[in-house]
């Protein structure tokens, strides 16, 4: 017998670069307004096709991932099943390098590497509406993440605006060694009078630099970070900590945070911040990247 055909995919980082609470909805949901990219790094998943539905988890993160039935990688196998019966499934393995419960939405997009490579294997088409509805039932974060490029995400995540030609930015992610769970930040959310206006989609798409990206950025705001602050102080430690790294032009928390990132002029500027940050903070997860499409 032949050995499983294995497959391979990237699930990188989601970092919020604004995150506009707009309104908490009777359901208990949110509606949201960001402007979404993705790093260049993140966690590995890798698929064997044939046998039954199982999860492997190593890397740094393994421990407070888990690979049990909660895993959003499992659960998005099982939505996508229930939608299309009869579809091979298998075994995945999961190289987990991004923190937990941090902002990056590595769960998520773990998840929608996990659709991917089953739409790969299963012959489905990755435009494939099945595909979609097994990523929104999976999570409000999974749909941004199962085309990786940068987008606006609108409603409750089920809203994506058509992928921005965005220019690379040089950039440092932080994690304080915190983990805020997601519930707890938005139960503490309220709404502030005088918001600035929404992102303007068409002016987005015609930027060219990464330096003329932080002004409209700047503009922007991620409102969950005075209720992520209060709960862990340590976030506006790591705010204040990239706003000292010479070349940071802009700092802010991604999504419900503790990861905050930090913009920089240049992938050196970016480099040499992220040597200062981690031998001044040892326990701090530091990693210099680069925020872009695929």
């Amino acid at each position: 017998m032949s050995a499983p055909v294995l497959l391979a995919d990237h699930a990188p980082a989601k970092v919020n670069l604004t995150l506009r609470v707009l309104a908490r909805r009777a359901d208990g949901y949110h509606e949201l307004e960001s402007l979404v990219v993705f790093a260049d790094f993140g966690d590995r998943l890798s698929f064997a096709c044939g046998g039954d539905l199982t999860l492997t988890v190593r890397g740094p993160s393994a421990e407070a991932a888990g690979a049990g039935d909660d895993n959003l990688v499992q659960t998005a196998a099982r939505a996508l099943a229930a939608r299309r019966p009869g579809i091979a499934l298998g075994a995945f393995d999961l190289d987990k390098r991004l923190p937990v419960a941090a902002g990056l939405g590595g769960g998520s997009s773990d998840a929608a590497a996990a659709l991917r490579l089953l739409a790969d294997a299963n012959a489905i088409a990755r435009d494939d509406p099945d595909l979609y509805a097994a990523a929104r039932a999976t999570g409000a974060d999974v749909p941004v993440c199962l085309d990786p490029r940068p987008r606006i995400m609108r409603g409750i995540g089920e809203k994506l605006s058509a992928p921005l030609a965005l220019p690379p930015l040089p950039a440092v992610l932080v994690n304080p060694g915190v983990a805020l769970p997601t519930r707890a930040v938005f139960a503490g959310w309220k709404p502030s009078p005088g918001a600035a206006a929404l992102l303007d989609e068409a002016a987005l798409g015609k930027l060219t630099s990464a330096r003329d990206l932080v002004p409209p950025v700047a503009e922007q705001a991620n409102d969950l970070e005075p209720p992520a602050m209060a709960l862990q102080p340590s976030v506006a430690e790591a705010l204040a900590a990239l706003r000292e790294g010479p070349g940071c032009t802009l700092a802010r928390m991604s999504g419900s945070g503790a990861t905050c990132f930090g913009l920089f002029a240049t992938s050196e500027e970016a480099a040499a911040a992220a040597q200062v940050l981690s031998a001044g903070r040892p326990t701090w997860w530091v990693k210099a990247t680069t925020f872009g499409g695929r």
